[in-house]
């Protein structure tokens, strides 16, 4: 079975960081924990040093779903469930970042009391459900989004410029189990958190893959150095059909981004999106 070509378009931007891991999950049946797990690194572990492994829900008590990974490696998975396998696959393809969320919930967890979450954790839990990764080695492509001016972001009346910049000089790539799960049935309003990154132009002309091991890494340091510490105002809201190619209609013209239901005004006393820079 090859889930990438019966459930959604694999030509869509959004799958191509995960198109490898489909390719290699094959056979008649959803894909299980054992065929998950032969999907990652021998040497993944947790933050405490346990080996991350896949394992069925059924049979574990319920709760304590970030502790148990941080202590025992051991995540959770519920059988035919799109969720978990996408939260699968980004293990795969984002391994540090993962394992450094989780190290982070972790430890948030033990210092707040009371059920009260914390800004951080409601930050790793918004990258983590609907995060991307938005990179660029020109800062000014990145503050469009920050400060929400979608015209100049998308470069829908720019017709000077060029659109294409999106692949060349701007990339994106989907971080949140949750998001890649919607694009099973993608609609207009879809928004991701993005965690803006100024690169250096060297990153920008590498292969895909190494570029995102290298922001796999890069960013997984980042957080565990504190750089989502002020919270939810490290991501920035994006409109992923406003992006050229992430709609999978093809016709799309100036009333397409008119919709201010999907592409909102930012509020007068809206404070931008810090860059990460790496």
């Amino acid at each position: 079975m090859r889930l990438s070509n019966i459930h959604f378009d694999p030509s869509l931007p959004c799958w191509q960081d995960y198109l490898p891991a489909f390719d290699l999950l094959r056979g008649n049946d959803f894909p299980g924990c054992d065929q998950l797990n032969d999907l990652l690194s021998e040497e993944l572990c947790s933050g405490s040093g346990h080996l991350i492994r896949f394992v069925p829900s059924t049979g574990l008590p319920e709760g304590g779903y970030e502790e148990r990974v941080h202590t025992t490696g051991l995540v959770s998975t519920r059988p035919e469930n799109w969720h978990d396998l996408f939260n699968a696959l980004v293990w795969f393809r984002f391994p540090h970042i993962k394992s450094a969320m989780n190290t982070l919930h972790f430890e948030a967890a033990r210092s707040h009391s009371g059920g009260n979450r914390g800004k951080l954790r409601d930050a790793l839990t918004l990258l983590d459900e609907s995060g991307v990764l938005v990179y660029s080695s020109r800062p000014e492509l990145l503050r469009s989004i920050a400060a929400r001016r979608w015209d100049e972001a998308f470069q829908t009346q720019q017709p000077h410029r060029d659109r294409t910049c999106w692949a060349s000089e701007i990339q994106l790539a989907v971080t949140g189990h949750a998001l890649l799960e919607k694009y099973l049935k993608p609609y207009k309003s879809m928004t991701a958190q993005a965690l803006l990154i100024c690169v250096d132009t060297e990153l920008m002309n590498l292969p895909r893959k190494v570029q995102i091991d290298k922001l796999d890494k890069g960013i997984a340091k980042a957080l565990l150095a504190g750089r989502l510490q002020s919270g939810t105002r490290c991501l920035s809201p994006l409109p992923l059909a406003g992006i050229p190619g992430w709609w999978p209609e093809k016709k799309i013209d100036e009333n397409f981004y008119a919709d201010l239901q999907v592409f909102r005004l930012p509020p007068a006393d809206l404070v931008a999106t810090p860059l990460l820079r790496l």
